[in-house]
């Protein structure tokens, strides 16, 4: 019986140190595969630092620290006059103002076709789903936007995109799940619909709207396609087209003409490439953690339940 005992207590041991060293596995492996995610990006910062003179002194275009740092790619995106701001203000607008719109028009047709009693909403359904599928494309959109007037103004990165259909579906499934019998004690006290909608319904989601609305600044943040191609304008073209620029041409004329006119030597092409990818990455990455969580609570908000 006592050895029955003591060799049970050593499987038990040996369970334990097994699971010990297979989580001091997990740990390492883990902070192994970060530290691999993480260098292409420090590698991008010691590059930006990158000055004229080390550039050719050590003949490489990428480095992970750099020997006598040189700032002159910050002074110059970051300086007096620099139009990485412009693109800043025109893209903290689009998210701010997308936003607020892809919030009201997603939220009311979801509330809307939420109904049962809704005539006609297996049709409306379908033309939204039908868009999920299939679109008109590039060139019979440009026409459109033309032909409406929008093309080459501010307004081509809002209305094109108000209403996603699946997060819509998304935010539909999440009102079925609302008691009919809060929105009837409504009405018999004489609330309107809109009423009903701001005051009881909206309050009751605001879970969904926190993740919808997560995914849709997310959205405009990235987006860069429609204003390249929608948008001639330079004084109207969000700081990612100004990334792109950049990055594919390598030049800095047009990013702040009164401190280059003042440099002897400019700095290496890929330096300032480098420190333009930081300048327009570096507010997401600072946001991403705090918002993080609602990308996790966005697979399940309005998912059907079995």
């Amino acid at each position: 019986m006592e050895q029955k005992t003591l060799i049970s207590s050593r499987r038990k041991k040996w369970r334990v140190d097994r699971i010990t060293w297979f989580d001091y596995f997990n740990v390492i492996s883990a902070a192994l595969l970060s530290f691999t995610f993480i260098i292409p990006f420090l590698i991008v910062i010691g590059s930006s630092l990158l000055g004229y003179e080390e550039s050719v002194s050590r003949g490489s275009i990428y480095v992970l620290f750099p020997q006598s740092p040189d700032f002159i790619c910050y002074k110059i995106l970051l300086g007096h006059g620099s139009a990485v701001y412009r693109g800043y203000l025109i893209t903290i607008l689009r998210l701010v103002i997308g936003t607020t719109l892809n919030l009201l028009f997603t939220g009311t047709m979801a509330y809307g076709l939420s109904k049962r009693s809704l005539p006609g909403k297996g049709i409306l359904t379908t033309i939204v789903f039908f868009t999920m599928l299939f679109s008109g494309g590039l060139i019979p959109s440009f026409l459109l936007y033309q032909l409406l007037g929008i093309s080459n103004t501010f307004w081509v990165m809002i209305l094109p995109v108000l209403i996603n259909p699946w997060w819509m579906f998304i935010m539909r499934n999440f009102f079925r799940e609302i008691p009919d019998s809060i929105e009837e004690s409504a009405l018999i006290d004489g609330a309107s619909p809109l009423r009903i909608f701001f005051s009881i319904i909206v309050p009751l989601s605001a879970a969904s709207f926190a993740t919808i609305g997560m995914f849709y600044a997310v959205m405009h943040w990235n987006s860069w396609f429609d204003a390249a191609i929608h948008i001639t304008n330079p004084k109207l073209q969000p700081v990612q087209v100004l990334m792109r620029n950049v990055v594919l041409t390598a030049t800095s004329t047009d990013l702040n003409n009164e401190i280059m006119a003042g440099i002897a030597k400019k700095p290496p092409s890929n330096a300032l490439k480098s420190a333009m990818i930081v300048v327009s990455t570096l507010p997401i990455l600072v946001v991403y953690p705090f918002i993080q969580k609602y990308f996790v609570k966005g697979m399940v908000v309005g998912s059907i339940k079995g």
